[in-house]
C-alpha cells in the first residue's frame, strides 16, 4: 500500500477502535443492569458477576461493529475533506481508487472478524452464558445463603447467617433441624463455610455448639465443638441441562437437528433464519463502507458544507440495516424467502458500486446540497453582522 492509503487505513482503524469500545461499553453497562440480582439477591461475587455479563461481548460487538466502522469512516473522510487533503490528493493526479482502496481494506478487515464473531465467537460466548446462568440458579450459596433472613432449606430445616463475606464466609451462623420426631438440634457456630468434599457439599462449622433437646421433655445438653461438618448435599436442587436457544448453538449444528432434541424440532424455522442472518452479517460492514466513500470520498472545496452528506450516510446506513431487521422478521415467518436477508445487503452493495463506478451523485442530491449550503451562508452571514452590529453600538 502507498503511504497515503497507510495513513488513512491507520486513522481509520483507531477511529474504529474508540468508537467500538464506546458504543460496546454503553451497551454492555445497559445489560450488565439486567443482571445486577446476580450479586444482589444470588449472592455472586463481583468478579464473577464480571465475567458472567462480558460473556454477552461478543454478541454485542456484532450488533455495533458495522454502526462503529460507519462512525470511523465519517470522522476520517470528514477530517480529509475539512483539512483539503481530499483536494490535493486530487490535485496530484490519483484518482478516487487511492482513497477507496484502504476503505475497502478496513472494511474487509471488519467484516471478517465480524463472520468470525457471528459464526464462532458468539454462539459459544452467549452458550456459556446459559451454562453460567443455569448454574448460578441452582447455586446453593446463591439461593438459600442470604445474610439477615431466615431460609428454610427443608421441612423442618432452618437456616440463618448474619453476614456473608467476599470471600465465602459465614458469620454468626444458626441452624435448627426438627426433622427427628423426637428430638430437636440446633447448631449455632462463630463461623462456617460450604464445601465440596468428596462428592459432598458439607456445611463446615467453627467454634460453635450442638444443643440437644427432646420434643417430650425439657432436658437439654449442650456440646461444644471446633470444627464440625453438616451434610447439605440432600439440599441442593438437581441442575437441570440448560436448553440452547438458536443464538447459542453453533452455526453448523443450525441445519443438522438432532430427531431427540425437543427444542430444535419445534423451533426449525428459527435455527434456519438463525443461520441465514449470521451468513448475511459480514456483507454490512462493506456496504456502510462504500455508502461512506460514495457520500464523502470526493473532494470538496471547504465552502462546501458536508452536513447533508454525513446526514445522508448516517440515514442510510440506519435504513439499510433497519431493513435487514425487517427481513429476519420477514423469514420468520416464511422461511422459504431466506434470500431476502442476503439481498438488502447486496442491493446497497450493487447500488452503491454502481453510483462509484458513474463518479457523480443523483441530480436531486446535489440541488439538495446546494440548497442546505446556501441556507448555511445566510444564516452565518446574518449571525456574523449582527455579531458585529452589537459590537459597534
Amino acid at each position: 500500500m502507498k503511504t497515503i492509503e497507510r495513513y488513512i487505513l491507520f486513522r481509520t482503524v483507531n477511529t474504529f477502535v474508540l468508537a467500538i469500545a464506546a458504543m460496546t461499553g454503553v451497551v454492555w453497562a445497559t445489560q450488565a443492569l439486567r443482571q445486577l440480582d446476580l450479586v444482589t439477591a444470588k449472592g455472586q461475587t463481583l468478579l464473577q458477576f464480571v465475567y458472567i455479563t462480558s460473556l454477552a461481548l461478543p454478541f454485542l460487538c456484532v450488533i455495533v461493529a458495522p454502526f462503529a466502522l460507519m462512525i470511523a469512516l465519517v470522522v476520517v473522510l470528514n477530517a480529509l475533506a475539512r483539512d483539503s487533503e481530499l483536494i490535493v490528493i486530487s490535485a496530484s493526479g490519483a484518482g478516487r481508487s487511492i482513497i477507496l482502496k484502504p476503505v475497502m481494506v478496513f472494511a474487509l478487515m471488519i467484516a471478517g472478524l465480524m463472520a468470525y464473531f457471528a459464526l464462532f465467537l458468539s454462539p459459544s460466548s452467549l452458550a456459556t452464558l446459559r451454562e453460567e446462568l443455569t448454574r448460578v440458579r441452582v447455586d446453593l450459596v446463591a439461593n438459600i445463603v442470604k445474610p439477615g433472613r431466615f431460609i428454610q432449606m427443608d421441612q423442618g430445616l432452618t437456616f440463618h447467617i448474619r453476614n456473608r463475606t467476599g470471600d465465602g464466609l459465614l458469620e454468626g451462623l444458626l441452624l435448627n433441624d426438627e426433622r427427628d420426631p423426637e428430638i430437636i438440634f440446633t447448631y449455632t457456630a462463630e463461623r462456617g463455610q460450604i464445601m465440596e468434599i468428596a462428592d459432598k457439599t458439607l456445611l463446615v462449622m467453627l467454634d460453635g455448639t450442638i444443643q440437644r433437646r427432646p420434643t417430650q421433655g425439657d432436658d437439654i445438653s449442650i456440646v461444644s465443638f471446633e470444627s464440625y461438618g453438616f451434610d447439605l448435599s440432600a439440599m441442593i436442587p438437581e441442575a437441570s441441562e440448560p436448553t440452547y436457544k438458536a443464538s447459542e448453538r453453533p452455526t453448523f449444528e443450525l441445519l443438522s437437528i438432532d430427531p431427540n432434541d425437543a427444542y430444535a424440532n419445534k423451533n426449525r424455522d428459527r435455527l434456519l433464519v438463525e443461520f441465514h442472518d449470521r451468513m448475511s452479517i459480514p456483507l454490512y460492514p462493506i456496504a456502510f463502507a462504500l455508502v461512506a466513500f460514495a457520500l464523502l470520498g470526493g473532494p470538496k472545496t471547504t465552502r462546501q458544507s458536508q452536513v447533508l452528506s454525513i446526514t445522508m450516510v448516517i440515514a442510510l446506513c440506519v435504513l439499510i440495516r433497519t431493513a435487514g431487521f425487517g427481513a429476519t422478521l420477514i423469514v420468520s415467518s416464511l422461511p422459504s424467502l431466506f434470500w431476502i436477508q442476503y439481498a438488502v445487503p447486496l442491493t446497497a452493495i450493487l447500488l452503491t458500486s454502481w453510483a462509484i463506478a458513474m463518479g457523480t451523485r443523483p441530480r436531486w442530491l446535489k440541488a439538495l446540497g446546494n440548497t442546505i449550503d446556501n441556507a448555511i451562508e445566510k444564516i452565518s452571514a446574518r449571525l456574523s453582522a449582527s455579531k458585529n452590529k452589537g459590537a459597534a453600538s
